[in-house]
């Protein structure tokens, strides 16, 4: 059953893919099943392909269409949510209306590096918007340590008035709490929309930025598990209960994060768990050395235990 398409409403994990390759650098589609699998069992609600923790840069356009279909075809119901961002929006357009046309439920565009002041990245996103029509939901991703591009709250607002495709934000500034909560309460304004906010950074503002009032994660932490059950014991009323889960994840919430390291660990992790067959990046890419594989051995082995003392399975069960 195909998958509606993404609106206002969107809400829970929708998990960041990894890309899997196999030893020799090209794109291991097997794994592409199993991690598909991986994730469902976990429980996210939908997926984002295309993202920049999965290696699209290092795709070719045929592989990228190919990555999509075969996630969609597997996905069942759930949303899944291809970003498309291109320094030129006609290769932005061209990609978004494939992905669209292979049963994606919307895009994900981030500004483009360079955009200066509130009217030029207001310009860009109107060239966006009609370049993509309005039948093609749109996911602002609003990563500024990756694009120099500065979101502010009224420019948001503006966008959300004009332009009724726009029904996401995608929030991973940084320090970011304080603009979920400007968001939320303009919103508040008479005739606003109230848009879907997932957030990111690996989860590591998870549960404050639930507490903001965002709708769930986007984000692609090795143990999606964990993402998926806090947020559904924040939808329940049970915020402080879905804090102390988190923190069990903390130390590898973090650890994960580490810039120039932090895919290496997570497909490392994912590699492990089953999901998939080799941790390998295409080049260029990180590797982890004999040091940082004995320091992840010790997190999990923490982990397990803190999870075993809070009556949790193992992560690392069979799934």
């Amino acid at each position: 059953m195909a998958a509606k398409r993404l609106d206002e409403s969107a809400t829970g994990v929708f998990i960041i893919a990894a890309t899997p390759f196999t030893e020799n650098g090209a794109v291991d589609y097997d794994s592409i099943d199993s991690l598909t699998d991986f994730y469902i069992r976990s429980g996210v609600h939908g997926f984002t392909l295309l993202g920049m923790m999965g290696e699209a840069h290092k795709l070719s356009g045929e592989e990228s269409l190919a990555v999509v279909r075969r996630v969609i075809a597997r996905a069942g119901d759930r949303q899944v949510i291809v970003g498309t961002s291109h320094a030129g929006i006609d290769n932005l357009r061209r990609l978004s209306h494939e992905v669209m046309s292979a049963g994606a439920a919307g895009v994900m565009v981030a500004p483009t590096p360079g955009l200066k002041g509130d009217d030029g990245l207001y310009g860009y996103y109107a060239q966006v918007f009609a370049a993509l029509g309005p039948d093609v939901p749109v996911v602002f991703q609003d990563y500024p340590q990756a694009t120099s591009v500065f979101l502010p709250v009224p420019v948001f607002g503006r966008l959300v008035d004009d332009f009724p495709q726009l029904v996401m934000l995608k929030h991973e500034d940084c320090p970011g709490l304080g603009k979920v909560t400007r968001v939320r309460e303009d919103e508040k304004r008479p005739g606003r929309r109230r848009v879907s906010i997932l957030v990111g950074n690996g989860g590591l503002y998870y549960v404050q930025e639930l507490r903001r009032g965002a709708d769930g994660a986007m984000t692609g932490f090795a143990w999606p598990e964990m993402l998926v059950q806090v947020h559904a014991l924040f939808a329940s009323g049970k915020a402080e209960e879905a804090e102390d889960l988190y923190d069990l994840y903390l130390p590898l919430v973090r650890h994960e994060q580490q810039p120039g390291m932090g895919l290496a660990l997570r497909k490392e992790v994912l590699r492990r768990r089953g999901a998939i067959r080799s941790a390998r990046q295409r080049a260029p890419g990180s590797s982890l050395g004999a040091t940082d594989l004995a320091e992840l051995d010790n997190l999990i082995r923490r982990l397990e235990r803190r999870l075993a003392a809070a009556g949790r399975s193992s992560p690392l069960a069979a799934e």
